[in-house]
Order: structure tokens, then sequence, then C-alpha cells
């Protein structure tokens, strides 16, 4: 199902696409976070990876919650917004031979990824809330308090360090 089809036809419709949508991308963000932490010479960039990682993994855990509070199937739908992210990060990463521009290019990347991931959750949010399902806004607001500490954490340790020895 595309982005803009005949399948959606009300607000609760778009909010279900979109939940399904943040499902698929969740997981593939599980998938491919293993590789990053791998590529990673930073031990605190390692370790900032491997910390999200576990919330990834509840992350994945609460969008299900959602799903059953809102009585929907869980099930995720392809995601080309993050299969590009974590394709264009694969190919950065390929491309670069010096470990530590590695590590600014691997925060980058991550930070691609919390971007995508917050202005999804914030959406979900709003409409979660609009549709009166505060219950459902509430769960997907940790995921989303998560993300923006993760975003921070990845902009301190560039700003700190990495960007600074990869230059």
């Amino acid at each position: 199902m595309g982005f803009f089809t005949k399948d959606i036809k009300t607000m609760d419709d778009l909010f279900v696409h979109t939940l399904r949508d943040i499902y698929y991308a969740e997981n593939q963000i599980v998938k491919a976070l293993p590789d990053m932490i791998e590529k990673a010479s930073d031990p605190q960039l390692r370790q900032a990876f491997q910390s999200h990682l576990g919330e990834t993994k509840n992350h994945v855990k609460r969008v299900e919650q959602v799903f059953k509070m809102h009585g929907v199937d869980i099930k995720g739908v392809d995601c080309p917004a993050i299969d590009g992210i974590i394709d264009e990060a694969n190919d950065v990463a390929g491309e670069v031979d010096d470990r530590q521009v590695l590590d600014a290019a691997l925060i980058a990347a991550a930070q691609a990824v919390e971007h995508y991931e917050t202005t999804r959750y914030g959406t979900l949010i709003a409409w979660a809330k609009q549709l009166g399902r505060n219950d459902c806004a509430s769960v997907l607001q940790q995921n989303l308090d998560e993300e923006k500490a993760a975003d921070r954490k990845l902009t301190d340790l560039a700003e700190r360090g990495v960007n600074r020895k990869a230059a």
C-alpha cells in the first residue's frame, strides 16, 4: 500500500498506517544497530549504540502495545524512507577507511534515523490525541522522549570529541 492510497480513508486509517510504518522502521533499526556497534571505534559511541539497541527493542514492544490498545493487527508496512537512510549509512560507511572519520559518519547516519523517528512519533502522538487516544499517545511519548535523548547524546559525542578527532 502506498502512502496516499484509497485504503487510507480516515484519520484512524492514517494513524494505523503510520504506526505500521514506525513499527517496520524500529525493527529495521534493531537489525542495523549491531553492525553500527561493530563498526564504531570510539568506546563511548559503541556504548551509546549498545544502549540505544536496548531502547529500540523496547520501542518495538511499546508500538506493539499501542497496536493492541488500538485493537489492530500487529504488522509493519514497508518504509522506503528508513530503508533509504540505512542504505545510505551503509554506503558511506563502506567508503570510509579512517576509523575516526567513520565514527563521525556513523553519528551522522544515526542522527538521520533519530530525526526520522522523531517526526513519526510526534505525528503519531498528535493524531492519537486527536482521535481521543491519550492512552496511546502516552505510550508513544515514551519512545519520542528516548529518541530525542539519543539524538542529544549523539550530538554531545560528536561535539565533545568525535568530530574533532575526525578533522
